[in-house]
């Protein structure tokens, strides 16, 4: 099945086993895709369901869902305060491979970037096709722009973690590594130049740990995908081992 193409499609879009191509689709699937009549392809709602689907024109009819088991064990939330240019991009692209469940957009003391209603969009675009891309069961949810306090504030997440490029402090691996896992993780990075102390002590109030990612200090663009390639690896080894 790895070799048949996939789309994302909104669960709307199906209706008695048939599913309704928007015109965009249409030209990815016959124009990007090159698939014809009665091709098969993989459609997926974002939200963990798959199904085989075989293209009719303008719709498609589904053929028998799928099973995929490519999410990680448990949610993954980035907490991440927006570095200056197009860096970002990376970030969203890099993070829904590694498997991120939610990406929390911080507007944080030091950070240089506003975006606007279009680059949100964007982001959420790239993460569709790396989803896609991927084989991922879901979609990264991306929120709107907040500001460092109320995403600390608003965080539910059973284990909680802000990263900090100078100290000495647990590594994020490590931290993973000694936890048994049972419940969401958030992970907090920060800016270019890092937190202020102030937003460091608000964390530590509300149950964020300070970790480290090693002892060089990280670009704003490399440390969330540094601190993701951690997690999920540490996450499927433990969830692997658990199950042997």
């Amino acid at each position: 099945m790895a070799q048949l193409q996939r789309i994302a499609i909104a669960p709307s879009q199906i209706s008695n086993g048939h599913i309704t191509l928007t015109s965009p689709q249409q030209h990815y699937l016959s124009r990007v895709l090159r698939l014809q009549n009665s091709d098969r392809f993989i459609a997926m709602d974002g939200m963990g369901k798959w199904w085989l689907a075989q293209l009719k024109q303008q719709t498609a009819e589904i053929i028998q869902p799928l099973q995929v088991e490519t999410e990680l064990p448990v949610p993954v939330t980035l907490i991440a305060a927006l570095p200056k240019g197009n860096g970002f991009d990376d970030v969203v692209r890099c993070c829904t491979e590694l498997g991120v469940t939610c990406i929390t957009l911080v507007l944080s003391a030091r950070t240089l970037l506003k975006p606007s209603p279009q680059k949100l969009e964007r982001w959420r675009r790239i993460s569709q096709e790396a989803a896609e891309q991927s084989e991922r069961a879901c979609i990264p949810t991306i929120l709107e722009p907040m500001s460092f306090e109320n995403a600390v504030l608003e965080n539910t997440a059973k284990y909680s973690y802000i990263c900090e490029g100078r100290g000495d402090y647990l590594h994020l691996k490590q931290t993973v590594s000694e936890n048994f896992i049972t419940g969401e993780i958030a992970i907090a990075i920060g800016p270019e130049g890092g937190w202020t102390e102030a937003e460091i002590k608000l964390a530590i109030a509300n149950g964020f740990q300070l970790v480290s990612l090693g002892r060089r200090v990280l670009r704003a663009v490399t440390a969330p995908i540094v601190a993701l390639s951690l997690v999920a690896g540490e996450l499927e080894s433990i969830n692997r081992n658990s199950v042997h």
